[in-house]
């Protein structure tokens, strides 16, 4: 068996985290065969719940899982990590702008930043799950310079699993029939849900999801709204934000970085643009990768009409405003 790699979780009493340690201590996410210890990340005012937290993770007894430790130093937590999950951000409040927000996580992703530049390993792969992600990745990546800035990205892979769901729905088939759904831009309401290059396996053989479902006013109006406001009808629903389905998102968004995108399938991931698509560099965009060998690849050449091309803008100019926004926060 592997040597044991080191996997942090911050936010790690929090609700997404409860969900997500079962995950990476019963190898579903780096595989059955890759033990892990977890380095669990909190407030100090948390630590008396994470205690409660590293009880349960001892009571699971899986072998996968060899050392537990709970702890609110960053330079503990960060230690020789091989994957970090950065699950804890100030959450927005009711009232909050968005630059209170920005402000609140610079200082976060900061001192996260700074750790994962210093203790961890070069390689670290690192998922920004706490709001505003994209932002928040370009941040920590900004303070870590010299870790990659290809080793951060930011979540929408729930995103993409709401997206393919609802498909599903739509088309009365298994969840897994459906592919190559695509979330283009930011982990927020101007994020461009995209199911015209997107695949639906039929017992008559593969087709076209446009073609499928045989109205492109659902999928351009009512499927993208459900889905940019699946999260607040969540919170409306269940008056906490997601945090299982969050969870297996992250889950599901680090097991496909770690072992690899299977032949003619492609994953939506927040990563730092290289100008693919005529987005602006060096923000942090949700583009569809496929991934061999820990690396991911953005894939080229998909035809943008002007539908989407206008989404693609509208989603491109809230992550610069967002990153205008940290770096003023950043140069005071």
């Amino acid at each position: 068996m592997a040597e044991p790699i080191n996997v942090v979780v911050t936010g790690a009493a929090g609700q997404i985290a409860y969900s997500l340690l079962y995950q990476l201590a019963a190898g579903s996410v780096f595989g059955p065969e890759q033990p892990i210890n977890l380095r669990l990340l909190d407030i100090p005012p948390m630590m008396e719940v994470l205690q409660g937290v590293v009880m349960e993770l001892d009571d699971l007894a899986l072998n996968l899982l060899r050392e537990v430790t709970p702890t609110a130093d960053p330079a503990v937590a960060f230690k020789d990590a091989a994957a970090a999950f950065l699950v804890g951000a100030m959450p927005r409040k009711q009232g909050m702008e968005r630059k209170d927000l920005l402000s609140a996580n610079v200082k976060i992703f900061k001192v996260q930043g700074e750790a994962l530049d210093k203790f961890a390993r070069k390689d670290v792969k690192v998922l920004v799950v706490g709001n505003p992600a994209n932002t928040n990745a370009l941040i920590c990546s900004h303070y870590a310079p010299s870790i990659p800035k290809e080793n951060f990205t930011a979540m929408t892979r729930l995103d993409q699993n709401r997206a393919q769901a609802a498909l599903a729905a739509r088309l009365s088939v298994q969840v897994d029939r459906v592919q190559n759904v695509i979330i283009w831009g930011n982990h927020s309401s101007t994020q461009y849900p995209d199911a015209h290059h997107a695949l639906v396996h039929l017992p008559t053989g593969a087709k076209p999801v446009p073609e499928a479902v045989n109205d492109d006013a659902w999928l351009n109006g009512e499927f993208v709204e459900k889905i940019q406001k699946r999260g607040a009808a969540v919170i409306a629903a269940r008056k906490m934000s997601s945090a299982m389905s969050a969870a297996k998102a992250a889950g599901d968004h680090m097991r496909d970085w770690w072992i690899g995108t299977r032949p003619g399938k492609w994953v939506s991931m927040g990563v730092v643009s290289d100008g693919s698509y005529g987005i602006p560099k060096d923000i942090v965009f949700s583009f569809p990768v496929t991934i061999k060998d820990h690396q991911f690849k953005i894939v080229q050449g998909l035809p943008i009409n002007e539908f989407a091309r206008a989404k693609l803008n509208a989603t491109a100019k809230e992550l610069e405003e967002e990153r205008a926004e940290a770096n003023s926060v950043l140069e005071q």
